[in-house]
């Protein structure tokens, strides 16, 4: 199927500004097509409109300016302003994890979608992208046929895919896109709000509502499987005296398993991997089938359980007690080319061994700002030396190539004590040791 011309080309909105939609409005305007964003937040709005992302995406600034001032991309607060000007509604607002429980709280995903409704024409389509519960677009696509006054309108789920630090990579070339539509028109329409993108070519996998909802879910569980598996094999090496490292890269070569994310080291964090896994579990429970999805209770606890050990770890190397300790934590996002410090491994263990009584100084180069609303009791400087000096102990624990990449002889000349913890494994253990450091990491001897 070729591309519609530019003049038929459908016009697009997105329903939530945040890290989703703001990617999604941004590439989908450097695609060509005419776009519209919605935020409830007047802030957010303001700031988008003049060429501000409000969190750190690598390339992202610089497409948002340029389609604003061909003047295919503008954001409002308006639902009736969106009505009015779109064919193709993605509803893109975030489903948190809610608080006390692991189940997805709904009310943004049910709040957006309600408010939308009464401002339709005739012909629209809205397509869900928010990662939601099974049976989530079933519910909307009765309330959609029950409330809405236009005629012709019909429901989706189109899943997104994007990794933080590649989102425009992702957005602009996927490796596929998934359709769950109920008619052959809502397919179509769906194509053509895609038609660069399939063009390409990209693989393209039609289904049913049930199918398309779990596609996210079901990948975002594989993959912290597999990176719970290695750390798992991460705790085995330690008891043994084995290098996980090693043990990683024997197995990346058998092409059933493959390399990526086989990289033992803190664990995951973020605002998709923890909470995606713990709410496809309260779901499954939900749906009578929570004995499929026991063993994410483990995934998720082996996750956890890499932090409490770069804790114990830190404790042994500074002798057994973190009182009057100084402590350079480098990193605080999630993981690298970030600002998301959501349920972060590098804060979640700065904080704690704060609270063991060190003093604890972080650097990262994009999510400082972050850390200190959610953390002010930690200390933080402009730099890694600066975090570095008078430390007795370094801790590398985001994988920034800005600390992959550091001569230690840097950091030599700064610290009171030459003692390194590398707790995502990316440091080379050879120059950190012939500097005259102490070198200890997660699974190694």
């Amino acid at each position: 199927m070729s591309s519609p011309s530019v003049a038929t080309r459908p016009r697009l909105t997105v329903i939530g500004t945040g890290y989703l939609g703001a990617t999604h409005a941004v590439c989908m305007a450097e695609l060509g097509f005419e776009v519209l964003g919605l935020d409830v937040d007047r802030s957010k709005v303001d700031r988008l409109n003049n060429g501000e992302v409000p969190f750190f995406e690598p390339g992202l600034p610089e497409l948002l300016q340029k389609n604003l001032d061909s003047g295919r991309l503008r954001f409002t607060t308006s639902y009736a302003e969106v009505g009015a000007f779109g064919d193709v509604h993605f509803l893109c607002v975030g489903t948190p994890q809610k608080k006390g429980e692991m189940a997805a709280d709904m009310v943004y995903v049910d709040a957006a979608f309600t408010a939308l409704l009464p401002h339709l024409r005739d012909g629209a389509l809205v397509a869900g992208k928010s990662t939601v519960p099974a049976g989530t677009a079933e519910r909307l696509a009765a309330q959609l046929e029950r409330d809405a006054t236009a005629v012709g309108v019909e429901l989706t789920w189109n899943p997104e895919f994007l990794r933080e630090g590649f989102a425009v990579e992702d957005t602009l070339t996927p490796d596929r896109l998934v359709f769950g539509v109920r008619s052959e028109q809502a397919e179509a329409k769906l194509r053509a709000a895609f038609a660069p993108v399939i063009d390409l070519p990209t693989p393209v996998v039609v289904t049913d509502f049930a199918t398309a909802q779990l596609v996210k879910v079901a990948a975002n569980a594989f993959l912290a499987t597999k990176i719970s598996f290695i750390n798992a094999m991460a705790e085995v090496c330690e008891a043994v005296g084995g290098d996980v490292t090693l043990l990683s890269k024997a197995l990346s070569y058998d092409s059933r398993i493959g390399g990526r994310f086989l990289h033992a080291g803190l664990g995951f964090g973020g605002g998709c991997l923890p909470k995606d896994i713990r709410a496809f579990m309260a779901r499954a429970g939900e749906l009578g089938v929570d004995q499929a999805l026991s063993f994410l209770k483990e995934v998720d606890a082996i996750n956890l359980r890499r932090r409490t050990r770069m804790v114990e770890l830190a404790r042994e190397v500074a002798g057994g007690s973190f009182g009057g300790m100084k402590v350079a934590v480098l990193g605080a996002a999630f993981k690298p080319n970030s600002d998301d410090i959501r349920d972060s491994p590098a804060l979640d263990v700065a904080a704690t061994i704060q609270r063991q009584g060190a003093a604890v100084c972080v650097y990262d180069p994009a999510a400082m700002e972050n850390a200190k609303v959610q953390h002010p009791e930690l200390g933080y400087r402009s730099s890694a030396v600066e975090a570095a000096r008078g430390a007795d102990l370094v801790l590398h624990l985001t994988e920034w190539s800005e600390f992959r990449e550091m001569d230690p002889a840097t950091l030599s000349e700064v610290v009171a004590g030459r003692n390194i913890l590398d707790g995502r494994n990316a440091l080379d253990p050879v120059a950190w040791r012939q500097a005259g450091w102490t070198y200890r990491a997660l699974g190694r001897p």
